[in-house]
Order: structure tokens, then sequence, then C-alpha cells
């Protein structure tokens, strides 16, 4: 066939494997926020959002019912969100967060993917203080003045405003994502997504090769089922740049 049949072959195989695993991750969330909330999107708004994460994924309606579903069978797993924070290879700041119905296997994988690419799994509180825990919501409201939409939700908490083409993009600390919420669907817009982020307040300049070895163990964690994925821009360029999921690695590097 030829080696260009086989690249385009390998591409599309990456890009399904990659899918495969945001659905399942995302799934994990929504039997997360079902369980806490009840099934009923309209009465519980995370699922909403959720479910709103899920479209912008082109999530499959019917993976979304079946993640729902589960959720209210009396014998669904129990996942619990976990975060495991350390270091991996050259003093590069990781935070994990999980979704887990085993927390003895995850944190085994976990330890073991940090020991392998040359990290170590440190204790509660060991990097967190280097992140800021954000919330971030993106959301249409056409026919609005973008400045004094901004005043507004300052109120709010929001310390960072995005104005741009396809929508309105808002940063606010974690502890302001109910009432940013409420406030988008009270004032009628439209949600596209919302999720919780952490950023790193500093960064650490990476030559090549170190980056390759940051890159191994971000894949390998990337790979774990029990690892929602998400990688946050620092300065510059994102050492990766996934807007897919909804929480999970951020790493403290700079490209």
């Amino acid at each position: 066939m030829g080696r260009a049949f086989e690249y385009r072959k390998a591409r599309k195989m990456k890009r399904w494997g990659h899918m495969a695993r945001v659905f399942t991750k995302i799934g994990k969330e929504i039997e997360i926020a079902v369980k806490a909330g009840g099934p009923d999107p309209n009465a519980n708004t995370r699922l909403r959002i959720l479910m709103q994460n899920a479209k912008a994924e082109n999530m499959p309606k019917e993976n979304v019912e079946r993640a729902i579903k589960r959720a209210t069978d009396k014998d669904a797993a129990d996942y619990k969100e976990v975060v495991y924070e350390g270091y991996g290879p050259h003093g590069v700041a990781f935070l994990v967060e999980t979704a887990t119905d085993n927390t003895n296997r995850t944190v085994a994988s976990v330890r073991m993917y940090f020991n392998k690419c040359g990290g170590n799994l440190g204790n509660s509180g060991s990097v967190a203080f280097m992140f800021e825990h954000k919330c971030v919501f993106k959301f249409k409201a056409e026919g609005v003045d973008p400045e004094e939409l901004e005043l507004e939700m300052i109120d709010l908490g929001v310390d960072e405003f995005y104005a741009e083409e396809d929508g309105i993009t808002v940063y606010a600390a974690y502890e302001s994502f109910g009432a940013i919420q409420k406030w988008l669907d009270d004032q009628g817009y439209e949600i596209v997504s919302g999720e919780s982020v952490r950023i790193p307040t500093d960064t650490k300049e990476l030559d090549a090769e170190a980056r390759e070895a940051v890159e191994k163990l971000v894949e390998k964690l990337e790979e774990d089922d029990d690892v929602v994925y998400k990688c946050i821009r620092s300065s510059g360029a994102p050492l990766y740049h996934d807007l897919s999921a909804l929480v999970g690695i951020y790493v403290e590097v700079a490209a």
C-alpha cells in the first residue's frame, strides 16, 4: 500500500485511540456527577456542563446516556476523585487528578510511572501550592457589550476575561464555579464548556532532552484510564495541548 497509506492508517488509529480514552474519562466524570446530584441535567448543573463538554468532544449521545444509566445502577462502580502529587524528571512538578474505583490500584500505577521515568510520587501538599486552582467557562453571549459584561462578572470573582469571535472565556478562583455557572444560567447564556484547571505559578525552562523525559511520563499517565487528563498552558506554548478533558495532569514547565 505504500508508506503514505501506512502513515495515514497510523494517524487514524492514534486518533481513534485518543477518542476512546477521552470518552472513557468523560464517562467516569458523568457517573460521579450523577451519583452526587442525580440523573436530571436540569436539576444537576455539574452534569449539564459535562454533557456540554461531551458534545464539544463529539462524544456520541448514546455513550452519554449509557454513562448516566450506569451511575443509577445499584451495582455501579463507586468512583472517587483523588489527586496525586509529585516530581517528574528534572524536578518538574506534577499534579495528577484521577477518577478511580480502586485507589490501591491507582496509586500503585501512578507511583510506578513516576519511578520508571525518574520521578518521585510525593505526599499530599508537596506541590499543590505551586498551582492556582481555577475554574474556566466558555460561553456565548450574542448582542452584549463585552466591556459591560466583564464589569458585571468581576463582581462574581472573574479575574480574566477574553472576548473572541467564537465566544467568551473567563477564569476565576475555583470556589466561584457554582456562582458563575448559576449566573450564566440565570442570564440565559449558552455555556459551551466549564471545567477545573490548575495553573502553575512559576515555570521551568527545559532543554530538548529534559522535555523528552517529561513527555514520556505524561504519555504514561495519559494512557491510564484512571487518570482524567488535561495539560495546562504555562509560559509560551504548552508541553501538550489537549482541551479534551476536564481535569488531569498539570505540568510546571515552559516551552
